[in-house]
């Protein structure tokens, strides 16, 4: 791809999901304003399937057609939300990740149409969620409160509140930054009270591994910080071979001197068992300290009660 030419960006055809690459072409259009960008919007399995992830396959229901098109070259980038990308294989042959932006906010905001907290919800409060990492937490911290299911795109679980099919929402802090929508968050949740998922808040751009000027466009757009919390996480799902329907949380996080920690649970899906770990890297590459806290909740029986999940 040279400058004068134009670079197709594939994504899922959400209102988020659009709102995501146009940050991307915001920020490469003061990068590299010699490059031009035009929008391929694809609509996912993951998308158009409103029952269990699992039956599809898990999360790569939202990537798979994404991953399609730029193999077969109808498009030159990628732009994935982090969290929906599976760890638990590679990527697809002939790809890689070009950059990772800089992180958004990566805690979770609950949505109370009468603005309670987590705290003040009466006995009973159904919470629309069909996140197996926020249905083990909120059973195991708030158990009186009801889960129901509800998927969808941040939009549309916001229509379905408001219809009255949930009492409350959890949602992503970054994404209803995205979607210009921070007004009906009636408390954002620290990450000790719901841990975020593995890639919370980080947009990944993908190419395919051949396409150099694509790769050397955009991969100044990348953040290093974010980049050294993302292979952390990312090692640490890997080891622990997650699948869609295991409760496994975690961040990692880069300081200012450069030092970088993980944090990172593994839960029963009712809550009642919580394994947890933390450690901070010293000397550790990023990779390194993701399969040590992994090795450490491996050691605590995280292999026996992710393979106990049906999947």
């Amino acid at each position: 791809m040279v400058e004068t030419e134009v670079m197709r960006i594939v994504s899922r055809s959400s209102p988020m999901a659009l709102a995501q690459v146009e940050r991307v072409r915001a920020e490469l259009a003061v990068a590299r304003p010699g490059v031009r960008t035009e929008v391929v919007p694809v609509t996912t399995s993951g998308d158009r399937w409103m029952g269990d992830l699992a039956a599809l396959g898990g999360k790569g229901a939202f990537t798979k057609e994404v991953d399609a098109a730029l193999l077969a070259g109808e498009a030159d980038l990628a732009v994935h939300c982090m969290k929906d990308v599976p760890a638990d294989r590679p990527l697809p042959a002939g790809t890689t990740f070009a950059a990772f932006l800089r992180r958004d906010d990566i805690r979770d905001a609950l949505v109370h149409p009468g603005g309670l907290t987590l705290d003040e919800l009466p006995d009973g409060t159904r919470i629309g969620t069909s996140s197996v990492r926020r249905i083990a937490q909120l059973a195991s911290s708030h158990p009186q409160l009801e889960c129901v299911p509800m998927r969808g795109n941040a939009n549309r679980r916001l229509e379905k509140l408001a219809a009255g099919d949930a009492d409350a929402l959890l949602l992503a802090v970054s994404g209803l930054e995205r979607i210009g929508r921070t007004d009906v968050i009636s408390e954002v949740l620290s990450a000790d009270v719901m841990c975020p998922p593995i890639g919370a808040g980080v947009l990944a751009l993908q190419c395919r591994e051949e396409d150099e000027e694509t790769i050397d466009a955009v991969s100044g757009l990348g953040d290093p910080a974010t980049h050294r919390e993302v292979t952390a996480e990312r090692m640490l799902l890997h080891v622990l071979q997650g699948h869609c329907n295991s409760p496994i949380a975690g961040y990692a996080r880069a300081e200012r001197g450069g030092e970088l920690s993980l944090r990172a649970k593994v839960f029963t899906p009712d809550g009642k068992r919580v394994l947890n770990a933390h450690e901070w890297a010293g000397p550790l590459d990023p990779a390194t300290l993701g399969t040590s806290v992994a090795v450490a909740l491996l050691r605590q029986g995280a292999r026996e009660l992710i393979d106990g999940i049906p999947h």
